[in-house]
C-alpha cells in the first residue's frame, strides 16, 4: 500500500515540470507592472510521507493551491478594490475612446454600435482567459503572480512535450507585442497633441505651422519629462490626467447629445471593405488587455477580480457602454465630417478650445506612463550589463532620446490619426487582445491531466478567425490608405 501511494505521489510531482527559470524571471521583472513578489511557497519533497484514506494526488493539488493563496494575501502594496477598478478605467480610455466615432463612419451608425458590443464581449471573454489561465498555472508551476509573457511561457513549458521547446520563442513574441503595442501608442498621443495643438493656435492671429513642426516641437517637451524614471511620480501626474480626462469627456457629452443629426443624413451601414478600418480602430480602443494580469495580481482580494459580478466584468461593462455611447452619438453628430479624434470637430470658440488644450495635456501627461512600460524592458539588460553605475545612466539617457525622436520620426511619416490608430489596432492590438488568449487556452488546458472540450476549442478557433482575419484585412487596407494618401 505504502509503494503504491509513493508512486501516486512520484506522477502527481512529476506531471509537470518545475518552471524555476520563470519564478526567478518574475522576481527580478520590472517593476513598472508590479513590486518585486517574494514567493512563500512549501517545498513539497521536505514534507514527511503520510497514508491518508484518498488520494494523494488531490491533497497535493489542494495544499498548492493554497500556497498560491496565501503568496498573494502576503504581498506588500495590494490595491484595493476600488483602486483596481479605477486603474482598470484608467488603462482602457485614452485616444481610442475619441477615434470611435470616425470607427463608426468606415462601418455604419448600426454596424458600428453592433460591432463595438461584439468586440467588447470577445474582448473581455479574452480577458477572463488571461486570467484564469494564470490561476491555473499559478498552481501548476506554484508561482504566486504571472503576467502575459509568463502565462504565455508557462503555459508551453507545462502543455505537451512538443510545443515545449518554443516556450522562450513565444515569451519574446509577447514582449515584442507589448513594445511594438506600447510604442504605437506613443506615436498616436504625438499625433493627437500635435493636432489639438494646432487647432488651439488657429483660433489665434498668430503664425501657423504645419503638424509634423509641432510634433518636433512637442518631443523637445517629451525628452526631459521621458527622464523621469520613479513609476510613483508619474502616477501623480495620472491622477491629473485621469481628472482633465473626465471634465472633457463631460463637456464633449453636453455638446454631442445638443446637436444630434436625423439619422437620415449619416450612412446606418458600409460596404464590407471598409470594415477593416472600423476593426482596427475598434481593436485599439480596447488597449488595456495587458494590464489586466498585474492589475489582478496587485489586488488586496484577487477573488474580486474575475466572475459575473467581479471588477473585470464591471469594468469592461462601464467601458464598452462609454464606446458605444460616444461612437454612436459622436457619429449621429458629425456625421462623415467626423476628424480622427471627436475633439477636432468641436468648435473654435473659447470654450471648447479649451476642451482641445486639456485633452492635449491630458494625452501629453499619459505618454510618460506609456513610454515608461517598453523603456524599461529596454533598459533592464543595461541595469543588469552595468548596474546603477553613472555609464549606465547615460546610456540608458541617451536611449530614451534616440527612441522619442524615432517614435516622433515615424508619426511624422503617418500625420493622419484615424489611419494611424487603424494600422496599430489591426497589427499590434489584436494579437495581444485577440489571437494570443485562446492560444494560451488551448495550450494551458491540453496539458496531460486537463480537459479541453470540443465547445472551448471551436470557440477559440472562431475568435482566432476573427483576430487573424482583422489582422490581416485591417493591417492590409491601413497600409494601402496610408498609400493612397500620399
Amino acid at each position: 500500500m505504502l509503494n503504491i501511494i509513493k508512486e501516486s505521489k512520484s506522477k502527481s510531482f512529476y506531471k509537470f515540470p518545475v518552471v524555476t527559470a520563470m519564478k526567478t524571471r518574475h522576481k527580478a521583472a520590472s517593476p513598472s507592472v508590479e513590486d518585486l513578489i517574494t514567493d512563500s511557497t512549501d517545498n513539497e519533497e521536505s514534507q514527511p510521507v503520510s497514508i491518508p484514506d484518498e488520494p494523494q494526488v488531490e491533497t497535493s493539488a489542494t495544499s498548492q493551491k493554497r500556497t498560491v493563496q496565501d503568496g498573494r494575501a502576503l504581498m506588500q502594496g495590494s490595491t484595493s478594490n476600488m483602486s483596481s477598478i479605477m486603474n482598470f478605467l484608467k488603462g482602457n480610455i485614452g485616444t481610442g475612446l475619441l477615434a470611435l466615432p470616425s470607427a463608426f463612419k468606415h462601418s455604419g451608425l448600426w454596424v458600428g454600435f453592433a460591432g463595438i458590443l461584439f468586440l467588447g464581449c470577445i474582448a473581455t471573454h479574452c480577458m477572463h482567459i488571461l486570467v484564469n489561465c494564470s490561476h491555473k498555472l499559478c498552481e501548476r508551476t506554484s508561482s504566486v503572480t504571472m503576467d502575459y509573457p509568463d502565462v504565455m511561457e508557462s503555459c508551453l513549458q507545462t502543455g505537451p512535450p512538443a510545443l515545449r521547446r518554443f516556450s522562450r520563442a513565444f515569451r519574446i513574441a509577447i514582449n515584442i507585442f507589448i513594445l511594438i503595442t506600447q510604442f504605437g501608442f506613443c506615436c498616436v498621443y504625438v499625433v493627437f497633441v500635435a493636432e489639438n495643438i494646432s487647432d488651439v493656435v488657429d483660433v489665434f492671429p498668430v503664425a501657423h505651422w504645419d503638424n509634423i513642426s509641432y510634433m518636433w516641437l512637442i518631443s523637445i517637451f517629451l525628452i526631459p519629462y521621458c527622464f523621469i524614471r520613479n513609476l510613483k511620480t508619474l502616477a501623480v501626474f495620472s491622477l491629473l490626467a485621469n481628472i482633465i480626462t473626465i471634465i472633457g469627456l463631460v463637456i464633449i457629452y453636453q455638446y454631442i447629445v445638443q446637436h444630434l443629426l436625423p439619422m437620415s443624413q449619416v450612412q446606418l451601414y458600409t460596404s464590407f471593405s471598409q470594415l477593416p478600418m472600423f476593426f482596427g480602430i475598434a481593436v485599439y480602443s480596447f488597449e488595456g488587455i495587458s494590464l489586466v494580469l498585474p492589475i489582478e495580481n496587485k489586488m488586496r482580494n484577487p477573488q474580486d477580480f474575475p466572475g459575473w459580478t467581479g471588477i473585470l466584468n464591471l469594468g469592461m461593462t462601464i467601458v464598452v457602454c462609454l464606446y458605444a455611447s460616444l461612437g454612436f452619438y459622436g457619429y449621429l453628430s458629425f456625421a462623415d465630417s467626423i476628424e480622427g479624434s471627436i475633439t477636432l470637430n468641436l468648435p473654435s470658440n473659447w470654450w471648447y478650445t479649451s476642451v482641445k488644450l486639456l485633452f492635449a495635456v491630458s494625452i501629453f501627461i499619459s505618454y510618460g506612463i506609456q513610454f515608461y512600460v517598453p523603456m524599461n524592458l529596454l533598459s533592464s539588460p543595461i541595469r543588469e550589463r552595468f548596474g546603477s553605475t553613472k555609464y549606465s545612466q547615460i546610456i540608458d539617457h541617451a536611449l530614451r532620446v534616440i527612441l522619442i525622436c524615432a517614435l516622433t520620426g515615424f508619426a511624422s511619416c503617418i500625420p493622419h490619426l484615424d489611419l494611424l490608430i487603424a494600422l496599430i489596432g489591426a497589427f499590434a492590438s489584436s494579437g495581444l487582445a485577440l489571437i494570443f488568449p485562446p492560444i494560451i487556452e488551448m495550450i494551458t488546458y491540453s496539458a496531460e491531466g486537463e480537459q479541453l472540450t470540443k465547445l472551448t476549442i471551436a470557440k477559440n478557433i472562431f475568435i482566432l478567425f476573427i483576430g487573424v482575419t482583422g489582422f490581416v484585412t485591417g493591417t492590409y487596407t491601413s497600409v494601402k490608405e496610408i498609400i493612397n494618401v500620399f
